[in-house]
């Protein structure tokens, strides 16, 4: 997994409009577009598929996934739950400055 390629890749998303339209555009146009990133399986199809809750549980940062979304059609208030959904689905968040270290169920920090 390189959470830095799956981030550069969604950083340049936010930012250039030509790495969105050939996001949108889909089909192998998108395919090549995400070939140019050193992604591994997983974070490919979570791109692709626009899974916020895979991405989110994979480390990326969610101010990288909050403007992701948008682009997806989801709303702020679905946007939220999508990452939610992520750990209920996937489990804790693995990388990045989200890991969890304690279950899902677990208080803490005031939690």
């Amino acid at each position: 997994m390189s959470l830095y390629a799956t981030q550069k890749f969604l950083f340049a998303l936010n930012r250039e409009a030509e790495v969105q339209r050939r996001y949108t555009e889909g089909g192998d146009t998108r395919a090549v577009l995400l070939a140019d990133y050193d992604l591994d399986g997983e974070e490919r199809e979570a791109i692709d598929s626009g899974d916020i809750g895979k991405l989110y549980v994979l480390g990326c940062n969610g101010q990288l996934l909050m403007h992701f979304a948008p682009l997806l059609g989801i709303p702020w208030a679905d946007y939220l739950e999508a990452m939610r959904e992520g750990v209920r689905k996937y489990g804790p968040v693995r990388a990045g400055i989200y890991a969890m270290t304690t279950g899902t169920d677990e208080k803490v920090a005031g939690v």
